[in-house]
């Protein structure tokens, strides 16, 4: 571990060692900063774009410094990157270290306050937001969830929604959110618990839905109130 102490020399072993540290370790504490701070990029591009700007900044501005071990730290780091890109496409645990779930902020009119904690803002920037989107009350708002890039998506109560041609003579219907149910292949066993239903029922409502159908042509699967199952399949 000695390439963890100051050296008058190190070598490409080390340059490496030290990359995959360096780069394994601001992912961590970039998770640990929250959302907000991430913005509007990644996870994977804000670590990357931070670690590269500082790691060529160094010898390009002292001259005493050599090109050989920055351009040996940021090869690495660049091919750690495209491995985390790959992984995240297919695996949803390593997609989920680096694309969280959406936070809920705001249900049915209601300020959710530990989830504001969680997602490390204020209620000041929650209603900023909300003035965004020109909405002056929390009460009409059926969902605002706090998502991975740093922005809110707002949802609206139906009575509180804009009127539309298709609108005008239909009844108003509370708002609903379709749960993900199956997303890539496989079932998401939270949600069939959090409905009170078991595989069982939804693989006999996948072929009541789509006949013959199996779960390695799924890519997404969502389920309403109504237990009405839309299905979207691998093309």
């Amino acid at each position: 571990m000695h390439f963890f102490a100051s050296q008058d020399h190190l070598t490409a072993v080390d340059w490496i060692l030290r990359a995959i540290v360096g780069f394994v370790f601001f992912i961590v504490v970039a998770r640990m900063m929250g959302q907000r701070t991430i913005s509007q990029v990644g996870l994977l591009d804000f670590v990357i774009v931070l670690l590269i700007g500082n790691i060529i900044a160094h010898p390009l501005s002292d001259e005493g410094l050599g090109l050989k071990g920055s351009m040996i730290t940021m090869t690495v780091i660049l091919i750690l990157y495209l491995i985390g890109i790959l992984l995240s496409l297919r695996s949803n645990m390593i997609r989920k270290l680096f694309i969280p779930a959406p936070i809920p902020l705001i249900e049915n009119g209601k300020v959710l306050y530990k989830n504001l904690n969680k997602a490390r803002i204020s209620i000041d920037v929650l209603l900023s937001e909300l003035r965004m989107d020109k909405i002056e009350d929390i009460q009409k708002v059926a969902l605002a969830s706090w998502e991975p890039g740093g922005s809110v998506s707002i949802f609206l109560k139906s009575e509180h929604q804009p009127l539309t041609p298709n609108s005008l003579n239909a009844p108003i219907q509370p708002f609903q959110y379709p749960k993900t149910i199956i997303k890539e292949k496989k079932i998401d066993h939270n949600v069939l618990t959090e409905i009170g239903k078991n595989e069982d029922w939804l693989l006999k409502k996948l072929q009541a839905t789509v006949k013959n159908v199996t779960l390695n042509e799924i890519l997404l699967g969502t389920i309403d109130e109504n237990e009405n199952v839309r299905l979207f399949l691998y093309h």
